[in-house]
């Protein structure tokens, strides 16, 4: 009877994920799109780029994309350098160092249309990646990493080399119509990354508000970024993020000074910007975003600008640096994908390349058993809107040869602060041996179950548990309370769950 219950219940939630909705709405916003006048881009968001020519080198394509740097006034690594005078992010410790910021790219996987005539992307014959060719004719989308590295980590747990990054999701809009911008490169998500965990990446899904070149915050000492929508020199959660709000790291330049703290994010965590700390992105003279930052016909004259290098595939094998680089893949790139349907396209949009949001815990309450939780779509967890949380589905098998069942939706508000609370409502199959003589052996009741606690979590990235990452990351612990029966309570017990996962 278990089991048929579970397969039910996974039949029933996968006939709600309405994929087929994704390739019609985002079919309906080209059509909307492609009314608008030829190279007016005032009602678009995202734009960079705009011309006729399909063919771009990698080089120009990670110029026209890059952000500006911004970092703390207190920043150790400056060396009270301001302007022009800064010298960071810096070359990697095996490359020529030349004394003036650098900024590594890679263009990690290009998306190609489905089209035999020709292909995405053209590798440079004397092996110059810089020089690599993309053809705009034959290209959905790309994805974009930029890479920073610093030569020491300031604060709690300094060490010297530190390699950060920001990934960039760039759209390919193609508008055959218009004569002069038949190629327009939107970018359409920008993701800070933040100490080694992907719930605390910093998503920023880019809208109409959205000032580019993006501005990118680094945090004082420990370098990790994050995204300033409106490049105001302040982390606003809910509007400089706007994906895991809750568990969105922002900027913490207190915890250069010692300071190791692991909750939501709080406004006096983040010092305030000055213009002069800000490192330009090397806009080629044909960029839309050039003049904006133009004074007196020179481009940022005040400021520091940084080169762009492509990212070599040594750092990731590099002893000193591949550990730091482990969480950012590793294959040779660019990796080719072939679109070929709106679905296809609207989930690469969308796409969130980990879950690792399975938890298998021990659990008693009086019996002891097994839980289970997992994302509310399965592959695709479900954030509430409003406050930030994540529901997600709670199983657990409990008594005599796990014979009980139970099914509840949970709600908590995060998934990855070192406490959090929770709430746990649904319905348990209590199995039931009956006297001796009875015509069956066993009763099945059902009952309506609440519950309510909260739970601890122990990241496992930096502790010698650190392999069991590729499953989950964190272990923890769940202290509940839990009751049956909905207006009218029949049993309180207490409930406790050892184990590993996000929930």
């Amino acid at each position: 009877m278990n089991t048929k219950i579970l397969k039910t219940t996974i039949l029933l939630i996968l006939t709600i994920i309405p994929l087929h909705l994704f390739g019609q709405s985002l079919r309906s916003r080209i059509d909307e799109l492609n009314k608008l006048p030829c190279c007016d881009f005032s009602e678009v968001a995202g734009v960079v780029w705009a011309g006729n020519d399909p063919i771009l080198t990698f080089q120009e394509l990670a110029a026209y994309c890059a952000p500006i740097l911004w970092f703390s006034p207190d920043e150790p690594l400056l060396n009270n350098t301001s302007g022009s005078e800064i010298d960071i992010p810096e070359p990697l410790p095996f490359e020529d160092q030349t004394g003036e910021p650098v900024v590594y790219y890679r263009v990690r996987s290009v998306l190609k249309r489905e089209d035999p005539t020709g292909e995405a992307y053209t590798a440079d014959p004397y092996g110059d990646v810089n020089q690599n060719i993309v053809d705009l004719e034959h290209i959905a989308g790309f994805d974009l990493d930029y890479f920073f590295y610093y030569r020491a980590d300031m604060g709690t747990g300094s060490h010297n080399h530190d390699t950060e990054a920001a990934f960039f999701k760039v759209a390919v809009w193609r508008r055959d119509k218009c004569p002069d911008c038949r190629f327009v490169l939107l970018v359409t998500q920008v993701k800070g990354k933040a100490h080694l965990l992907n719930w605390y990446d910093n998503t920023l899904d880019v809208d109409k508000f959205t000032h580019f070149p993006i501005t990118l915050l680094v945090e004082e000492g420990k370098h990790s970024t994050c995204t300033d929508k409106n490049a105001d020199g302040y982390f606003t959660p809910g509007y400089d993020v706007s994906r895991r709000i809750n568990d969105a790291w922002g900027v913490r330049d207190v915890i250069r000074t010692g300071l190791a703290y692991s909750g939501g994010f709080q406004s006096w965590m983040a010092k305030v910007r000055q213009e002069e700390h800000r490192v330009f992105p090397p806009l080629p003279q044909d960029s839309l975003l050039r003049d904006r930052h133009v004074v007196d016909g020179l481009y940022a004259p005040e400021s520091a600008k940084y080169g762009l290098r492509p990212m070599p595939q040594e750092a990731f094998d590099h002893p000193e640096l591949k550990h730091l680089l482990a969480d950012k893949g590793k294959e040779a790139w660019p990796e080719v994908e072939v679109f070929d349907d709106f679905k296809q396209f609207s989930r690469w949009l969308e796409a969130e390349r980990w879950v690792k949001s399975l938890s298998i815990a021990y659990r008693y309450d009086g019996n002891s058993g097994l839980s289970f939780a997992f994302p509310l779509f399965i592959v695709k967890n479900f954030e509430d809107p409003l406050a930030g949380g994540f529901l997600v589905h709670r199983m657990y098998l409990k008594d005599k040869n796990l014979r009980d069942f139970g099914w509840m939706l949970n709600y908590s508000l995060s998934a990855s602060r070192w406490i959090d609370g929770y709430f746990s409502a649904g319905v348990e199959w209590d199995v039931m041996d009956l006297p001796e003589g009875s015509e069956n052996t066993t009763k099945t009741e059902t009952h309506f179950v609440l519950e309510t606690g909260v739970k601890f979590r122990v990241m496992l990235t930096l502790t010698p548990l650190k392999f069991l990452t590729k499953i989950t990351d964190f272990w923890g612990v769940r202290l509940g309370i839990r009751n049956i029966g909905a207006f009218d309570i029949k049993r309180l017990t207490y409930v406790v769950e050892i184990g590993a996962g996000t929930w």
